[in-house]
Formats: C-alpha cells, structure tokens, sequence
C-alpha cells in the first residue's frame, strides 16, 4: 500500500542516507540499526562498488530492518535492486530520467524520490511521478564534491514550485541544519553527519530534535 504524501513528508525529517565510508570494524547494519534507534524517519541504501548478489543481500536486510522500525526504505538508483528486495521505493537522479519512465518500472504503489537543484528540474521530476524531491547540495558535500552549493533563495524557489515534499541534502550538520529555516524544506537528508560519528545513535536523535525543530518553523 502507498504512503499518503502526509506520510512521506513526515518521513522526510530525518533522512538516513547510508555510506560505508566511515565503518571501520564495524557492519552497516549495525550502525544502521543504531541511527534508526535514535530516531532516523526514512532511510536509504547507497552502493555504488557491491556487485549485484551483495548489493540484494544488503537490501533486503536493510528493508527487514527498516520494516522492523517502521520507517520507508528506498535503493538509490537501482530499479532492479529495488524491486528485488521489496524495497518500499528508490531514489535516482536526472541522468536516471533520460529515456527511462522510472514510475512506469516501479509501479504506482512505491516511493519514487528524484533529485533536482534548479526549479526547472523540481517541476520536471515533480511531472515525471516523483513522492518527494532531494533538493541539493545545500552545502559543500564530500559526497559530491563537484556538487555546486544551492543557495537558500533557489532552495526556497523549488519548494514553493512544487506541490510534493522537498528534503534538503548535502553536507547537512548538526551545525548548519538550522540554517535551512525559512527555506520550506520538509527535513534534512544526511550522510556523514550520522555514518561517520563514533556514536550514531546519539548522533541521530540530535539530528532529529534539531529536524523536528526545522520542520515546526516551516510549519
């Protein structure tokens, strides 16, 4: 059953974005489970280096464990994988939308998240059957590092272009995620801010406070 847009948007808060970058010794899933534990509302599964029988194997564990906490979880850019795993949708960028009606693949039931950093492509992705727009980078990422920062009035200008959720992306921190007031945001998208923290369960539930924060502003 699809989530009602209500249901999305409230699930755009905290957004848990997952990278390997920074485990160490210990497992993605672990971690995952403690940023989930500290309050995370969305979260989804980044790979770019597993090959396709690993990669399966890491989503549905991932699906099972967000399904264990009640939050939706989507595959970044892998149709396939997605639809494989029983993932609740997938997150893909513009380049995933030339010759390709990713809405028709995954059907009318799942989560389709699109990135855009200009008005022009929010409305496009908005038209195209996306639930919610990852609007970004805000701020300079190690994620992207080609990434141009998106200013607070672009920002601003893609939210009150389109009638769906809009979570912010892209060097988000407990720092600066209040910066984002009066954009229009619906919540915050992060990466290192969680995956690369010695604790990231504390880390997620100050993200979170400091989202829940964010989103009454706008509210």
């Amino acid at each position: 059953m699809k989530l009602t847009r209500d249901d999305i948007r409230r699930a755009m808060c905290l957004y848990a974005v997952t990278d390997r970058t920074w485990l160490g010794d210990r497992t993605l899933l672990r971690v995952t489970e403690d940023i989930l534990r500290g309050g995370a509302t969305c979260l989804q599964l980044r790979e770019k280096d597993l090959g396709r029988a690993e990669f399966l194997a890491e989503a549905r564990a991932m699906q099972a464990l967000a399904s264990a906490y009640g939050v939706p979880f989507l595959v970044n850019d892998s149709v396939e994988i997605a639809l494989a795993s029983g993932a609740g949708g997938v997150h893909v960028g513009q380049s995933d939308l030339k010759d390709r009606d990713i809405r028709a693949l995954i059907g009318p039931d799942k989560i389709l998240g699109i990135s855009a950093n200009t008005v022009e492509t929010a409305l496009a992705a908005q038209a195209a059957g996306a639930d919610y727009i990852g609007a970004g980078a805000v701020f300079g990422t190690s994620t992207k590092p080609g990434a141009k920062p998106l200013s607070q009035a672009e920002l601003r200008a893609i939210c009150e272009a389109v009638d769906i959720p809009v979570v912010a992306i892209g060097g988000i921190t407990a720092d600066n995620l209040l910066q984002l007031r009066g954009s229009g945001v619906d919540g915050a998208a992060v990466v290192s801010a969680l995956y690369a923290q010695a604790d990231p369960g504390r880390a997620a539930a100050r993200l979170r406070a400091l989202a829940g924060e964010l989103v009454a502003a706008h509210g």
